[in-house]
């Protein structure tokens, strides 16, 4: 599955939000809980872990750390050491493992996507640097990015406070460029032949009459070597250390060019500047490059091979499931790749749906993360596992659980109750964040149980659609920019002047809202309409 592809994803994932009650996770039984035997220190605090199905997220930890980072980072924890030296020897090493001309470690990708911006922007120069992200009098203001590869991740370059010039052909990115130019970012993409005009070979040309750097985001990807985005023309590759390399979660890996990696390091910590809140410690910047040195050791032959075992396990356990397929789907592309395997089944039959069993699994024990789909074309339902992250006796685990769900004799849905009013018209809407309020507004209209209208919140006017079934209401609405969604879904209950409950934001926290029927007052003054043009005004 490619980045752009997870990025989709997230509002519809069990764990990009909060699926079990808000309030049971942030309350506090009232004093310290002692641990109890056979507890992992996750569970002394009383936070559940999680079996990964689905792949590196950073909201469930992303992957889980190689043993020979781990010793990395215990063992640079009992020294001191100077940060710049440390820098040095950690760029001159990684370039010596990788090919590349240099490296870098940053606090994550995010981080060092801001770095590299950082250090575009300024060219290494101080001066400019400790101004950012004020660019007034700044020779280089703007960043190129194809919408392509516009993402939510790339808040990390907008920080800086470049001018974000978005196209949508590879004619209008060569008019865009020019000497105001100061980078141009993109997603990796390997599959783009180099003859085609959005290849990485094709965007390099037009960048290399303006010198204009590329970086390019493979965050989730395998490593190369040699490096195949520096090869065909990127010149700082970045990638996350907490995902396919194994490495710290917390830290990031930068290749690339020598001279924009060393302006990179300038603007992060230890140093002061735009880029000082992305910290990485001494144990992070030893630990990747522990990752980088045990990737290339590693045997990734039979590494792929146990991925396929663990899903050739599950797919024995629930082949006597009557209606149940099973088929895996090899990876393609270097991001995210491990193998799959999809478990399907006719809803109708089995009275449950890919959603509701991705739900049980998040929420109940053993908890389980899994991608789902409600219904596919043909009318099929499943959920997705991707084997990368599985554990060994992960797949034991989650095929016993599979199976317990989709064996058992399921109730069919209920009918909808008759809806308890007629909620068409107008609603002002107080909702109730952490620490602010803010006021929003309803347009809806009923038929029956369906609900449609719109949603006005503070910046914009967006389609909603619900359902009240009895005095339960359900309503959705997104609030979608270029790059960023943020959902709203309420729900709870509804009166004929009221309605009232909670709003799910996916991967936000929770927030709580109140709305009441718009008074209007009627004005029975009467409208005349002039005659003639004013004579005055």
């Amino acid at each position: 599955m490619e980045r752009r592809d997870i990025i989709k994803s997230l509002s519809v994932l069990p764990f990009a939000g909060s699926v079990i009650p808000l309030d049971s996770l942030l309350s506090s039984s009232g004093g310290p809980k002692t641990p109890v035997p056979g507890q992992n220190i996750y569970q002394s605090i009383g936070v559940e872990p999680v079996i990964n199905c689905v792949g590196t997220y950073t909201i469930i930890g992303g992957s889980l750390e190689r043993p020979e980072v781990v010793a990395a980072m215990h063992d640079a924890s009992g020294f001191f050491v100077q940060y710049d030296e440390l820098a040095f020897g950690v760029g001159r090493r990684l370039a010596e493992v990788t090919g590349a001309e240099w490296g870098m470690v940053s606090a994550g990708c995010a981080a060092g996507m801001k770095h590299v911006t950082a250090a575009c922007i300024s060219g290494g120069n101080p001066e400019k640097l400790i101004r950012i992200p004020d660019l007034t009098g700044f020779d280089k203001t703007e960043v190129v990015i194809p919408r392509r590869s516009r993402n939510a991740y790339d808040h990390a370059i907008r920080n800086i406070g470049v001018r974000i010039i978005t196209v949508d052909t590879p004619e209008e990115m060569e008019k865009s460029l020019n000497s105001r130019t100061a980078m141009i970012y993109l997603m990796a993409n390997n599959e783009v032949p180099a003859d085609q005009p959005w290849s990485l070979e094709s965007i390099a040309k037009m960048a290399k009459p303006f010198n204009i750097p590329i970086l390019v985001d493979a965050a989730a990807e395998d490593l190369t070597f040699p490096n195949v985005h520096l090869q065909r023309g990127a010149t700082v590759v970045a990638y996350s250390g907490g995902k396919a390399i194994c490495g710290p979660q917390c830290a990031g890996l930068l290749l690339g060019k020598k001279e924009i990696l060393m302006s990179a390091w300038q603007a992060s910590s230890p140093h002061h500047g735009p880029c000082r809140d992305n910290k990485v410690g001494k144990e992070e910047m030893m630990g990747m490059l522990a990752a980088v040195e045990a990737w290339v050791k590693r045997d990734h032959v039979e590494k792929m091979k146990t991925w396929n075992l663990y899903l050739e396990n599950i797919s024995k356990r629930l082949s006597s499931v009557k209606g149940v397929t099973c088929s895996v789907r090899e990876p393609r592309g270097l991001s995210n790749h491990s193998p799959s395997l999809v478990i399907s089944w006719n809803p109708a039959e089995l009275n449950t749906n890919g959603m509701d069993v991705a739900e049980e699994l998040a929420t109940k024990q053993p908890r389980i993360a899994v991608h789902n789909n409600y219904l596919d074309d043909s009318g099929k339902t499943s959920i997705t596992l991707s084997s990368g992250q599985m554990q060994p006796g992960n797949d034991k685990i989650v095929g016993d659980r599979i199976y317990e769900i989709l064996s058992r004799n399921n109730s069919k849905p209920k009918e909808m109750a008759a809806p308890v009013a007629n909620l068409a018209g107008r609603w002002d809407v107080d909702i109730e964040f952490y620490s602010s309020k803010s006021q929003h507004t309803f347009f809806i209209e009923q038929d029956g149980n369906w609900i449609k209208g719109s949603h006005k919140g503070e910046f914009s006017l967006r389609e909603m659609y619900g359902i009240l079934d009895g005095d339960q209401i359900k309503l959705s609405s997104s609030e979608r920019l270029v790059a960023d969604n943020v959902p709203f879904v309420f729900y709870g209950t509804a009166a004929s002047d009221k309605i009232e409950g909670q709003i799910y934001m996916g991967e936000y926290i929770a927030a709580k809202f109140t709305a009441k029927r718009h008074e209007t007052r009627q004005n029975n003054r009467p409208i005349r309409v002039p005659k003639g043009q004013p004579l005055a005004t």
